[in-house]
């Protein structure tokens, strides 16, 4: 039997975190829980999730900073955000769980299972590199630093992400972060100095050693385009650790389960389904 519930805020001390249960009521159905990457939300996984509601209990996250959930000035270590989680599965009483993060929340996820190994069963992680060295994301913080918001409008916001960036895919994906201000205007609808404070902890601050302590078994999943994992640095990942494996999906970049979702949910559920 299948049960879909709302969406619901839960207080963590003081923090407020939102997230969305979905899929399996039976008690002995595992947990899956899905990441989203940087500027994104729970909302991200809605092509994906349905596919696992069967067999699995379903949780999406908006972390903090993004969706609906709390937005601090400071704190967007990946180290804040597996506490944030830490604190979810308390709550809702997840002894264990197969944890699959996208980009920044597939870096969140390896950082968490690094912390809390005996909280996680299997680990998904989606085309980001633990290398701290990432020329990619000086250059998007710096594209973010020049963004010149307060815009006018959000027509003027649009215009200016689908046009003057030079990549519509990007500029669309960007736009989705613009809200409508009291004002008029328009504005990040994340804490800017937050999503900074996150690229710069991710290009300064390796984590190869996380990688190499995980003690679960791991599906590194990487886009055939991407220039967020290189193809030196996925290798990589599977000598450092012999739990580690991996899987390339063609003709799909950085957000593999948008460009090929039905490759992905296969190569996903082949891998929780393996062991």
């Amino acid at each position: 039997m299948l049960t879909i519930d709302k969406c619901v805020k839960i207080q963590l001390m003081n923090p407020i975190l939102h997230f969305s249960k979905s899929g399996s009521e039976a008690a002995q159905a595992p947990w899956l829980v899905f990441l989203h990457g940087l500027m994104g939300s729970l909302a991200n996984w809605r092509k994906i999730t349905p596919a696992f509601e069967s067999n699995f209990k379903i949780l999406t996250v908006d972390q903090r900073g993004h969706g609906k959930s709390f937005k601090p000035k400071t704190g967007f270590a990946p180290e804040d955000f597996a506490d944030d989680l830490r604190a979810l599965f308390d709550h809702l009483g997840i002894k264990q769980a197969n944890l699959v993060g996208h980009s920044m929340g597939g870096r969140n996820a390896l950082c968490f299972s690094s912390l809390y190994p005996d909280r996680v069963v299997r680990l998904v992680i989606e085309d980001i590199s633990p290398e701290g060295i990432n020329k990619l994301g000086g250059g998007l913080a710096r594209l973010l630093r020049a963004v010149p918001t307060p815009f006018e409008t959000k027509a003027k916001a649009k215009s200016y992400f689908m046009n003057e960036l030079g990549d519509p895919k990007l500029g669309m994906f960007l736009y989705t972060s613009i809200t409508e201000t009291p004002d008029g205007k328009a504005d990040w609808v994340v804490p800017m100095n937050g999503i900074l404070e996150a690229l710069e902890s991710a290009a300064h601050h390796s984590r190869w050693e996380e990688l190499k302590s995980l003690k679960c078994p791991t599906l590194v999943i990487r886009g055939e385009s991407s220039r967020e994992l290189s193809r030196e640095d996925f290798g990589r990942m599977m000598k450092e650790n012999s739990k580690v494996q991996g899987i390339e999906i063609q003709g799909a970049g950085h957000w593999v389960h948008f460009d090929r979702p039905l490759e992905f949910i296969e190569a996903l559920r082949k891998f929780l389904s393996s062991l």
